[in-house]
C-alpha cells in the first residue's frame, strides 16, 4: 500500500509540475485539422509520435491504410498481471468555425475542434502511457497504448482493424477510454446504432403536371414522417435490472445534469434523426432524385435486427430504395458497472473531485463497445461532452487537467493491484 501511495503521490507531482506543458500540448493537439471525412490523420500522429519518443517509451505505427495510421506502443510491469489498454482517437468533426482552430483560452475554458470529442481524453492517455513508464518497476502486468484513427467513421481502419489484423495489441483484461464523458459519473452503456440512407427516383417533370411523375421528395418525406411516428421516443426492450439501474434516481439526476435534461429517458428510448436531406433543383419542377440520411439510437436489449427488418419493409413500401451503413451501424454495448476500473474510477472521481459516480447510458457512440463486445471490461474517462461537435466546442482547463490525473491514476491502481 505504502508503495501506491509514493506512485500516487509521484505521478500528481508530475502533474502539478507539467500542468502548463500540459495545457501547450493540448493547444497544439488542437490546432492539428484531423478532419474526418476526409480522415488523414497523418500530421496528428507525427505530433503524437513526438510526446512519445520525447518520454522514452514503446510504439509503433500501424495502418490500414496510409492517411489513417494508428499509433501503438505496450510496455511491461516488473511482474506478471493484467493487461490494460488506454484508447483513444486523433479524427475530429468537421468545422463550420474556422475560429476554433486557433485554439483560444478564455475565462479559463480552452476552445478548440477536439476539446471535447476527443483530443483531450486521447492526451491524457497518452500521458498516463508515458508518466508510468518510469514506474514500470512497482506495478504488475502490462500498459499499451492505442491512438487510432478513423473514429468517426466507425473504425474500420483505426480500432476495428486493430482487433480484425492486430488482436495481440488490443486484447487485453481491461481497456479504459478518454472519449468525452464528463467528470462524476460511470459511462458503462452505450446505446447500438442503425445509420441509412434512403432514396428515390424518377423522370422529373413540370410542377404543374404532378399526375404525370411521382415526386420524390413526396416519397421521402412521407417515409421519414411514417419513420418518425413509428420509432422517434419509442421505449426500447430492457432487461428490467438494467432498466432499474437507468432510472434510479441518482443515475437519472446526474444523466440529466452532464447530458441536459431528458437524457436519462433518452437513454431507454429509440431516437430517429434526419441528417441530411438532398433533392430538386428549381421548386417549379418534378425532380428526378431525392436521398435523405438517417442515424437511430437504439437502447441495450432492443432487436436491432427486427427495426432493421421493419425499416426496409416501409421504405420498399414507400417505394425508396434503403442502405444500411454497415461501418456505422453496430449492436449496444455494456460493461458491469461494478466492474474493477469502475470502481477504481469512481473511487478517485470522489477523492480528487468529491463527486459521486452513478452508472449512466452514453447516447453517442465510442470504441469502447470493440472491447465490450468481447467481454472485456470497458470504462470511459473524459471531460464534459456537451459542447462537441458545436461552434463552441471546449474544455475547462481545469477539468482538461482532472481528466489527464484521472486516467493517469486510475491506470496505475489497476496495474498496482495486479
Amino acid at each position: 500500500m505504502a508503495t501506491t501511495a509514493a506512485l500516487r503521490a509521484a505521478i500528481n507531482a508530475r502533474i502539478d509540475a507539467d500542468r502548463g506543458a500540459l495545457i501547450d500540448l493540448l493547444q497544439q493537439f488542437l490546432r492539428i485539422r484531423s478532419v474526418n471525412p476526409p480522415g488523414d490523420t497523418r500530421e496528428a500522429a507525427e505530433f503524437v509520435r513526438a510526446i512519445l519518443d520525447r518520454h522514452g517509451v514503446p510504439h509503433r505505427t500501424l495502418s490500414a491504410v496510409e492517411e489513417m495510421p494508428n499509433i501503438v506502443g505496450r510496455w511491461d510491469g516488473a511482474r506478471p498481471g493484467r493487461h490494460l489498454v488506454l484508447n483513444g482517437h486523433m479524427d475530429v468533426f468537421p468545422v463550420q468555425n474556422e475560429a476554433l482552430w486557433e485554439a483560444p483560452i478564455r475565462d479559463g475554458l480552452l476552445y478548440g475542434r477536439g476539446a471535447s470529442d476527443m483530443k483531450t481524453g486521447t492526451l491524457a492517455g497518452i500521458m498516463a502511457y508515458c508518466y508510468l513508464y518510469p514506474h514500470r518497476a512497482a506495478l504488475a502486468g502490462a500498459l499499451s497504448l492505442t491512438v487510432v484513427s478513423d473514429e468517426q467513421s466507425g473504425g474500420r481502419y483505426g480500432t476495428r482493424f486493430l482487433f480484425e489484423q492486430h488482436p495481440e495489441v488490443v486484447e487485453a483484461d481491461c481497456c479504459l477510454n478518454g472519449e468525452p464523458s464528463a467528470l462524476g459519473n460511470i459511462r458503462f452503456m452505450e446505446k447500438g446504432t442503425l445509420r441509412f440512407s434512403l432514396s428515390s427516383t424518377g423522370i422529373g417533370g413540370h410542377g404543374g403536371y404532378p399526375h404525370q411523375a411521382p415526386n420524390p421528395i413526396e416519397r421521402i418525406v412521407k417515409l421519414t414522417q411514417a419513420i418518425y411516428d413509428r420509432f422517434h421516443l419509442k421505449l426500447g426492450e430492457m432487461d428490467p435490472a438494467i432498466d432499474a439501474l437507468l432510472t434510479a434516481p441518482e443515475t437519472v439526476a446526474t444523466a440529466d445534469r452532464l447530458l441536459g435534461q431528458g437524457a436519462a429517458e433518452n437513454a431507454r428510448r429509440i431516437t430517429v434523426n434526419i441528417g441530411i436531406i438532398q433533392g430538386g433543383q428549381k421548386a417549379t419542377q418534378i425532380p428526378t432524385a431525392c436521398s435523405a440520411h438517417l442515424d437511430i439510437r437504439l437502447p441495450y436489449g432492443t432487436d436491432r435486427d427486427a427495426v432493421r427488418a421493419e425499416l426496409e419493409a416501409m421504405a420498399a413500401a414507400g417505394h425508396c430504395t434503403m442502405l444500411v451503413n454497415e461501418d456505422h451501424s453496430y449492436p449496444a454495448s455494456m460493461t458491469d458497472p461494478e466492474c474493477e476500473m469502475a470502481r477504481i474510477l469512481r473511487r478517485n472521481t470522489k477523492e480528487l473531485l468529491d463527486l459521486d459516480g452513478p452508472p449512466v447510458c452514453s447516447l453517442g457512440g465510442t470504441d469502447a463497445r470493440y472491447w465490450r463486445w468481447r467481454g472485456i471490461p470497458a470504462v470511459i474517462c473524459g471531460p464534459s461532452n456537451l459542447s462537441m461537435g458545436t461552434d463552441q466546442e471546449h474544455v475547462a482547463v481545469e477539468e482538461a487537467i482532472a481528466v489527464i490525473r484521472l486516467q493517469a491514476l486510475c491506470a496505475a491502481d489497476y496495474l498496482a493491484a495486479g
